[in-house]
């Protein structure tokens, strides 16, 4: 749960435009009084009527009377909002709760509370709460839903006041709003083991120091709390100062998920489109291999990597797995189409080698972008690819003929260039897809001679 922004409103002289805008507040009620007023008023001069110039007169002077007060009135009221929870998968609901506090001395007459929300979240929530008493508080919420991810701004928070006698509505508004965020949904996979994994700290671990022998130890300086049984004497000697050895770190296996976002590799739009599909797809593999202690790197054809070029460039050895999901999933909550129109910007970023397994959800290839998916493979140890055929998924389920055998041309050539590659039919799961290519690999593992893991 999360706690958001808090504002405050005055029920005074906060708005701009003064009388004015107060004058601008009056209903259909307060407006008939006062027209009736002004014609009464006008029919007593014309008519000669004193007794009807005194009814024009309280008929005119009501509305203008329950303006001024509620112009001047002067109580202090406080508002927030809690998003519960501030990140939410497409298609589940959030809850938000609003605040009311009477922080002045006077109770409040009735008060409507509105919130702006976008349309995709559903119809503009509003709330009537009957007289607040000084220094009491109300409480609200109301849920909110959308299909689509995206970043959504919640707020400002509407204050709308009103006369016991229904003359005039005044609106305060406060002035912070907060962000709900709508990540891809994730399907929870199997835990396979495809080729080219090591668990983070199983027996496919690497040390960096596991071939130094004694003489060839890179040594540091002492740092207090440092265990005095790592003292390296001979460099202690030779620079005159404290040094101590190195620990031996474990160096976690790595995983780079590359989406392919080029606009022209997908068609239609939606959250059952095949570009949502392959976004929640990535999500869902990114989140199982941190969950396995992996090192995890998003990747777009655009060459933009997720969490960044700092360090490395993975997430998940050095930052909490938490962390590195949070930010990969808000990068997964508003990614769209880019004008790209081949993968070399991604083949550039991995050409450094050593990037660990590579899985790579892909629209539809031509035969230049699968010979470049090609050259990717030669840099990984191992690579699985799901390639959507976007045309399938445009069509209406009856026109489809039956799902995709992966004997696609573009299939076939990632296959020879050593990719674990299977087509991905309208409406498949990700776990089902995900647990096919651990089958398809140690097949492929069989009948080349190799044992699998």
């Amino acid at each position: 749960m999360t706690t958001a922004g808090a504002g405050q409103a005055e029920a005074d002289r906060g708005e701009k435009g003064g009388i004015r805008s107060a004058l601008a507040g009056l209903t259909t009620r307060g407006r008939s009084f006062l027209a009736a007023g002004v014609a009464a008023a006008v029919c007593s001069y014309v008519l000669g009527q004193s007794d009807l110039l005194r009814v024009g007169l309280l008929l005119a002077v009501l509305p203008l009377v329950c303006t001024t007060v509620l112009y001047r009135t002067r109580y202090r009221v406080a508002g927030s909002r809690r998003l519960s929870p501030a990140r939410v998968p497409a298609g589940s609901e959030a809850r938000v709760h609003l605040r009311m506090d009477n922080v002045s001395r006077l109770p409040t007459g009735l008060l409507m509370l509105q919130d702006r929300v976008p349309y995709v979240l559903g119809p503009r929530p509003r709330f009537v709460l009957d007289r607040v008493e000084a220094g009491g508080r109300r409480e609200v919420s109301y849920r909110v839903r959308s299909d689509l991810r995206g970043r959504y701004p919640l707020g400002p928070l509407q204050l709308r006041l009103t006369d016991p006698f229904g003359m005039c509505e005044l609106t305060r508004s406060f002035s912070t709003y907060d962000t709900l965020t709508v990540i891809p949904r994730v399907e929870p996979l199997a835990p396979v083991r495809l080729s080219g994994e090591a668990k983070g700290y199983g027996d496919g671990r690497q040390r960096s120091l596991a071939l130094a022998g004694e003489d060839d130890v890179i040594p540091r300086g002492y740092r207090y709390g440092d265990d005095l049984r790592r003292v390296h004497w001979r460099s202690t000697a030779r620079y005159g100062e404290l040094m101590v050895r190195r620990e031996e770190q474990p160096q976690r296996a790595r995983c780079t998920v590359l989406l392919d976002t080029r606009g022209i590799a997908y068609q239609g739009a939606g959250p059952d489109s095949a570009f949502e599909w392959a976004v929640s797809g990535a999500a869902s593999v990114l989140v199982h291999m941190l969950e396995r202690g992996f090192s995890v790197r998003l990747l777009t054809d655009t060459g933009n990597a997720v969490p960044g070029e700092g360090g490395d460039g993975f997430a998940g050895a050095n930052q909490e797995s938490a962390d590195a999901a949070g930010l990969m999933m808000d990068t997964l909550a508003v990614i769209d189409h880019s004008d790209g129109a081949g993968l070399s910007r991604a083949y550039d970023v991995l050409r450094g080698g050593n990037e660990g397994l590579l899985v790579a959800f892909l629209g539809d290839l031509d035969e230049e972008q699968a010979a470049v998916l090609g050259r990717m493979r030669q840099r990984s140890p191992g690579a699985v690819a799901f390639v959507l055929d976007s045309d399938t998924w445009v069509r209406e389920p009856s026109d489809v003929p039956g799902p995709l055998d992966g004997s696609g041309e573009r299939l076939r050539m990632l296959r020879e260039a050593g990719w674990t590659a299977l087509g991905v039919p309208r409406g498949a799961s990700v776990d089902e897809l995900w647990r096919q290519a651990d089958r398809e690999r140690r097949g492929m593992a069989a009948a080349g001679g190799g044992e699998g893991p």
